[in-house]
Order: C-alpha cells, then sequence, then structure tokens
C-alpha cells in the first residue's frame, strides 16, 4: 500500500526572492532509479535550475541531483536536463505566455505526491531591485510589529 499526501523534498526560496510568481502549476519529472533513490535521501537542489520549452516539450535545466552512494554504474551525470511531463495544451499555453509576455518558467518545489516526484513550477515576472528593497522593508516593518505586539501582552 502507498503513503497517501504529499511530502516537500526542497523547496526554491531564491525564485521567490527574484521574481513575482504569477501562476502555478504541477508537472510529474522523468526520472532514473538511482535519481529516485537519491531524491529520497534529499540530495536535490533546485536553486539555479530553470526550465524551458523545445519541440513542444518540457526540460527543466541545471537542477542538481547528487548521485546515489549506491548506486555505482547506474548513476547519471547530476546536471543533466530532465523532461517534465505535461499536458500539450498546458504546454503550449506556458509557450505563448513565455514568448508573448516575456516571462520566465521557473521550478517553486519538489515535493512527493503520494509516490511520485511532483515539481511546482511557477510562471514568473522578473523584480527589479527596488521591488526587492520593497519587499524587504515590508518584511522588516512586519517583524518589528510583531516583536512590539509581543513585548506588550507579556
Amino acid at each position: 500500500m502507498r503513503a497517501k499526501g504529499t511530502k516537500l523534498i526542497t523547496e526554491n526560496r531564491k525564485a521567490r526572492h527574484e521574481y513575482f510568481v504569477l501562476e502555478d502549476f504541477e508537472a510529474g519529472i522523468e526520472l532514473t532509479g538511482t535519481e529516485v533513490k537519491s531524491i529520497r535521501q534529499g540530495n536535490v537542489n533546485l536553486k539555479d535550475s530553470w526550465c524551458s520549452i523545445e519541440n513542444g516539450e518540457l526540460f527543466i535545466k541545471q537542477m542538481h541531483i547528487s548521485p546515489y552512494e549506491k548506486g555505482n554504474i547506474f548513476n547519471r551525470d547530476p546536471l543533466r536536463v530532465r523532461r517534465l511531463l505535461m499536458h500539450k495544451k498546458e504546454i503550449m499555453r506556458l509557450y505563448g505566455k513565455q514568448k508573448q509576455d516575456g516571462l520566465a518558467l521557473v521550478p517553486l518545489s519538489m515535493y512527493f505526491k503520494d509516490s511520485r516526484v511532483k515539481i511546482q513550477l511557477g510562471l514568473c515576472k522578473g523584480k527589479k531591485l527596488y521591488d526587492k528593497r520593497e519587499d524587504a522593508a515590508k518584511r522588516d516593518a512586519k517583524r518589528s510589529i510583531d516583536r512590539a505586539i509581543k513585548a506588550h501582552n507579556q
């Protein structure tokens, strides 16, 4: 019997800092057996990864999955290009938005859904430096308000 529910493997926090996420999508990923075992151990990094659409197929690039220790000859290149699995209509819609609006496809997180590995993709627009500063100022203001409320209640 399979385990039910979702379990977060890794999250791309840098993406939320660098981009405005306009829409998010779920995609499956084509992996080998040793890659899945390595992912189960948490040896995956989405930090510099990005997605592209080529010939009607969706690919994730620069995603690092460390080689599985006991995998010997079955291990693949850690940075190899991996195919993402989505319906053709969704891929074509993403391709149109990407070309027309100049948006980027960025992986936001990776998780297990039941026993399958899924990736959450974001259709993103890049932030300018002043947007990043504004977000940092909001975060600092919220933190100081929370501290003041906590101090007042004690």
